[in-house]
């Protein structure tokens, strides 16, 4: 071991010391004065300091002064207004008035310097020429005799803190050793305080010996190894002796001892090692028992982390059985569900073709009863897709040549109307003859009947149109249009073209060269 690392607790920190002061202040800054207490240094250490008593001024000839230059003032005005030849007492400036206003005004002033104030849980010490007259509570006193002063104002309430630290004295075996000794005291007669002990130097000076002397005088009935007993014993003896040596002046409420041990490092050190054994030893016993329960808690935690695994193996064989039951599942519905929506989907497709077939029927009925009404509305059609087509193929018609005369009177040139109804194939021959008129009208009450027949069928169909959703466009499901299954599209377009129909009597002929039969049918 080091003597080194075992300081004193003075040296880290430990209290400080107490010094009084008595301070000369104004008596409207007595009362704040005496309840303050400050930390200076004094010496290049820190001290605590307190003020238990004041000196406070009094009245000066600086405050009378204004009130003074008054008179002053009077008298040189009334010196020139008797020069002047005037009337002393009828002045208009400087009268009988001017001195009366004079007189008031020192007269209050001077009453106002001579008003003291004692604060609350003090005392005053009134003297004449040194001499004692009068001791005062708090509160307000009048002194009009200018021989009269306020000298001392004292705190005899408040109980002050004093700490006395000694910092070497023998024990009885010869070792050196520090104590500190903290003390509460209240001064409880002012008088015998300030004429007997001598105020706050001479009381600081006494009591420092008194309690100087009352320490070396414990330590010395020590014995060295039970110097750390000394803290916080009882001090009642201690504090009967200390107020013997200074009642009836000043009560000392409380003594207390803060602080005590050996000044000499390597004694410290010796009275250390036996405790220093024991609690390394205590240190490594706990260790041993700490490196033990160390051990045997990771063997529990293997066990049942080994547990734990074996848990996590069943859990995680338990989930891929499951989820392999999930995907079977999943797979099987989702094929269920692609046969049924294929089989509707072929059952949509087939009905959408027979209603279909059954409007293009219907169509075809109603176009060869119109063709038989108005065939001139066929054949005008006809011919105006004729001239729509001729127009079409202007632009790309090749270019003819003639080479000698034409027919005997005939025209000359060539004939590029005629050429371009060749090359579209038509003939100019009727659309339709009148046996092809005549076998069609002998048909149209069979067709009749059937567009009859058919109209109830149809009829129901665009019911059920209006009664089912509409199927959601490629657009809105992502996904490409199936071709309508329920027939309802496909049958109201034949519908709206049947109607279209018969309302215009005329239709469409696709081809250019058929015969009229053809187009009948």
């Amino acid at each position: 071991m080091d003597p080194a690392d075992f300081p004193a607790a003075r040296e880290q920190g430990g209290s400080i010391a107490t010094v009084m002061t008595q301070e000369s202040v104004p008596l409207a800054e007595a009362g704040e004065t005496l309840n303050r207490s400050e930390q200076r240094r004094e010496g290049g250490e820190p001290v605590h300091a307190i003020c238990p008593m004041v000196l406070p001024r009094g009245r000066s000839l600086l405050s009378m002064l204004p009130v003074l230059l008054l008179l002053v003032v009077g008298a040189v005005g009334t010196s020139i207004a008797v020069a002047a030849g005037g009337g002393v007492l009828t002045n208009p400036f400087f009268g009988v008035h001017y001195w009366l206003l004079a007189l008031l005004a020192v007269g209050f002033v001077w009453w106002r310097q001579g008003m003291v104030m004692v604060p609350e849980g003090c005392q005053a010490l009134i003297t004449r020429f040194g001499k004692l007259e009068q001791v005062v509570g708090p509160g307000r006193v009048i002194l009009l005799n200018p021989w009269k002063r306020v000298s001392y104002i004292l705190n005899t309430t408040r109980e002050y803190p004093f700490n006395a630290p000694v910092r070497e004295a023998p024990t009885r075996s010869g070792v050196k050793a520090s104590i500190d000794l903290f003390i509460q005291f209240r001064i409880s007669d002012p008088v015998e305080f300030v004429y007997t002990l001598g105020a706050v130097r001479g009381f600081e000076e006494k009591l420092s010996n008194a309690v100087s002397e009352t320490i070396r005088s414990l330590i010395y009935e020590q014995e060295a190894a039970g110097i750390y007993d000394m803290v916080g014993e009882d001090t009642g003896r201690l504090l009967e002796q200390l107020n013997q040596q200074f009642q009836p002046a000043v009560e000392l409420t409380n003594a207390n001892i803060t602080h005590a041990e050996p000044a000499d490092r390597n004694y410290r050190m010796d009275l250390a090692a036996p405790e220093m054994v024991r609690v390394a030893k205590e240190a490594y016993t706990h260790e041993y028992a700490l490196q033990l329960r160390k051990e045997q808690d990771e063997g529990d935690l293997t066990r049942e982390l080994a547990s734990l695994r074996e848990t996590l193996s069943g859990i995680q064989a338990e989930i891929a059985q499951y989820q392999a039951q999930m995907d079977t599942a999943v797979e099987r519905e989702t094929n269920r569900a692609r046969a049924l929506a294929r089989q509707r989907y072929v059952q949509a497709e087939s009905e959408a073709k027979a209603n279909a077939a059954l409007l293009e029927a219907q169509s075809l009925d109603i176009r060869a009863v119109t063709a038989a009404e108005a065939p001139e509305i066929l054949e005008y059609r006809y011919q105006q897709q004729v001239l729509d087509t001729l127009e079409q193929v202007a632009d790309h018609l090749p270019q003819l040549v003639r080479v000698g005369g034409g027919e005997p009177g005939g025209a000359a040139g060539v004939d590029f109307l005629r050429l371009a109804r060749e090359m579209v194939g038509e003939r100019g021959a009727e659309l339709f003859t009148e046996a092809d008129m005549a076998a069609v009208r002998g048909r149209l009450g069979e067709v009749s009947d059937r567009i009859a027949g058919r109209q109830e069928e149809i009829q129901v169909l665009l019911a059920e149109a209006e009664e089912r959703p509409t199927v959601p466009s490629e657009a809105t499901t992502g996904a490409p249009r199936a071709p309508e299954t329920s027939g309802v599209p496909v049958a109201s377009e034949a519908a709206d073209a049947a109607g279209s129909s018969e309302t215009t009597g005329t239709t469409e002929t696709t081809g250019t060269t058929g015969t009229s039969e053809e187009a009948a049918e």
